[in-house]
């Protein structure tokens, strides 16, 4: 799974916060690795002209799983920190859904139909 993390221009990316990000999201998505070619991480503060204000600090995270199209979230909280674990939370919810969904879909196009169930003959 390839990271990729991008800031605006208020924000600096030091190689501290990079591994701290890249921590943070490769944790909350590890066991969704198989499915996700590329993740995307935009930090962002909101409110930087003002110096001040809550929530102003946000992180969108985009993943793009295999087949799919892209999944993105957005999050704000008062400090990165927050913005980046609320966005990657909030993201393996939006994941864990999706796939369910895939593996739900396939299971009632390869299971039986229930005993007793009448199946319309082809003419």
């Amino acid at each position: 799974m390839q990271i990729q993390i991008n800031t605006d221009r208020n924000i600096e990316v030091h190689e501290a916060l990079a591994a701290q990000v890249s921590g943070v999201v490769e944790s909350a998505l590890s066991r969704f690795s198989d499915h996700i070619t590329r993740v995307e991480v935009h930090l962002s503060d909101e409110n930087s002209e003002k110096k001040g204000g809550n929530d102003d600090m946000r992180c969108v995270v985009e993943a793009r799983l295999e087949g799919r199209q892209p999944i993105a979230v957005t999050y704000q909280a008062a400090t990165l920190d927050q913005a980046v674990d609320g966005a990657a939370d909030k993201l393996t919810r939006m994941i864990e859904s999706t796939l369910g969904q895939l593996r739900d879909e396939k299971r009632r196009m390869t299971d039986p139909p229930p005993p007793g169930t009448k199946i319309p003959e082809e003419s």
